[in-house]
């Protein structure tokens, strides 16, 4: 018999390990004979469930949630063990997950992460056997077709970027993965790498086939301590299986993984920010061209791509990319995994295919929020993206509706607020955060982002009429100046939540 237990971050957060520790002592002292196998697995990403025990039964798993470890007597004597007593129902059935197309996540909160066995038994390694049959130009097409575009926030096709490293003439090129997830409200890197890191090494490693690189960096961050364990013992095992290794599983192709844990700066979540950081220098900005796949890690062709796309690529090269374009809608072919979380009431993770709106990800999967008041807006993309309205529910989650509508996808974290937020604080929030994170390099981030506050406290404090409207004024000009003279995307964004607080909430901005 097999009992399921979480060991993602977000369910030991909730005493999930005291919750696998009490069903293993209570199965032994029953004396029944009844042998249980407690398997730690990653999260369903039903965070409100957590920690949510999964019973392996002939129907399949019947899901128990959420649980404290006070709890777990009572409901192994009422049968919990074969699947009795008051559950959830068969977890597949629930209608969260019912709603989900997983393609990315198929593999989170079913396997044990760090099992190579259970790994393969759910069809991991397939995309890489896959690829290793074909051309490193065939693999990369395969990649365009798919229509992946980078869920690291900018969306830039991922296949165009290999098609780039891969033409690129140089003794060495590098695969880096930008783990240093730092937006709020946006946590599926960790999610993933906690309960599927096999399928980021997997990916990484088709890249790597794909445009000729020998060596990987997966820049993690250190408030991730549990993700990066997790990470690295994976890394030792798929070494251990050849999966890395200079043989990847007898093709003759060679290829290492390293973790570098970063600092908590959130610009090096830009990703030359990032490539200065890794080479052991402060995480500055650099100026493009040139860009990284042609200049990157130590001045060699380099991949940077996000954990989730890197992690989308062997479900495209096992399934065809076809398969995978099938999903989504417009230029946004495929599935994105979206990031429930603030004033919500079902708050957690939802993979689904692109063009679900704002609306049915908020209230139907969601719940609306944990208050119970009514929505007022929601931060879409990170501290960086817009502030919509509930009259806005109805865009559909794409790429190209988003950007037509002043805002952005990102790396689909949605933040909700309820009635009660005032929109002109959150707003001031988004130039402090930005003076407070800027790297400094350019001025229009380093010096605007202290005159954004400034200005806005000018206009929460001035008399009504001309002098609010004045300030109002020289705000448009300090976020247009920002927007087109920046340097990276932490200074030229940071005036989208500000312009959307303006143009949805302006009643906020009276005094």
């Amino acid at each position: 018999m097999r009992v399921f237990v979480p060991r993602d971050s977000a369910a030991r957060s909730v005493r999930a390990d005291e919750v696998a520790e009490r069903i293993a002592a209570c199965a032994q002292e029953s004396g029944g004979g009844q042998a249980v196998e407690i398997v730690r697995t990653g999260s369903r990403g039903m965070l409100w469930l957590e920690p949510l025990v999964e019973v392996e039964t002939a129907a399949g798993r019947i899901g128990y949630g959420p649980i404290n470890p006070e709890d777990v007597d009572g409901l192994i004597a009422a049968g919990m063990l074969d699947g009795r007593g008051k559950s959830l129902g068969l977890v597949e059935e629930l209608p969260w997950m019912k709603r989900q197309e997983r393609l990315t996540f198929a593999r989170v909160g079913v396997i044990d992460p760090l099992s190579a066995e259970d790994y393969e038994a759910h069809d991991g390694m397939s995309g890489l056997r896959t690829a290793l049959t074909m051309t490193p130009a065939e693999v990369v097409e395969a990649v365009v077709d798919s229509g992946l575009r980078g869920r690291g926030g900018a969306g830039f096709p991922t296949g165009i970027k290999w098609r780039t490293v891969l033409g690129a003439e140089a003794d060495l090129k590098f695969v880096c993965c930008n783990a240093d997830e730092g937006d709020s409200g946006t946590f599926a890197d960790r999610m993933l790498i906690e309960g599927d890191p096999f399928t980021l090494i997997e990916g990484m490693t088709i890249a790597a086939y794909a445009v000729g690189a020998a060596e990987g960096y997966v820049y993690l961050r250190s408030e991730y301590p549990d993700a990066v364990a997790t990470l690295k013992d994976a890394i030792e095992l798929a070494r251990t299986n050849r999966w890395l290794g200079p043989d990847v599983l007898g093709s003759g192709f060679g290829f290492d993984l390293h973790v570098r844990v970063g600092a908590g700066a959130y610009i090096c979540g830009e990703e030359t920010s990032m490539l200065e950081s890794l080479e052991g220098k402060r995480g500055m900005v650099r100026a493009k061209p040139p860009i990284p796949a042609l200049q990157g890690l130590f001045g060699r062709p380099t991949i940077v791509n996000n954990v989730l796309s890197l992690a989308t690529v062997p479900t495209i090269l096992a399934s065809g990319a076809k398969a995978y374009a099938d999903y989504g809608t417009g230029r946004s072919r495929g599935t994105s995994v979206f990031q429930l979380g603030g004033n919500v009431a079902r708050g957690g993770i939802v993979e689904t295919a692109f063009g679900i709106t704002l609306g049915e990800l908020v209230n139907d999967l969601g719940g609306g929020t944990a208050s119970g008041r009514p929505t007022k807006a929601v931060q879409v993309g990170g501290p960086l993206g817009a502030y919509l309205p509930v009259e806005q529910f109805g865009l559909p989650m794409d790429y190209e509706a988003f950007a037509e509508a002043g805002a952005m996808v990102g790396h689909g974290g949605i933040v909700v607020f309820d009635d009660t937020v005032d929109m002109a604080s959150m707003a001031r929030f988004a130039f402090e955060f930005c003076a407070a994170e800027s790297c400094g390099k350019c001025t229009p981030c380093r010096v605007g982002a202290v005159r954004g506050v400034e200005t806005i406290d000018r206009i929460l404090t001035a008399t009504a009429g001309t002098d609010r409207d004045k300030h109002l004024v020289v705000l448009e000009d300090l976020c247009e100046l920002m927007t087109d003279g920046s340097l990276c995307a932490m200074g030229g964004l940071t005036p989208m939540p500000v312009r959307s607080a303006v143009r949805h909430f302006g009643e906020d901005f009276n005094a």
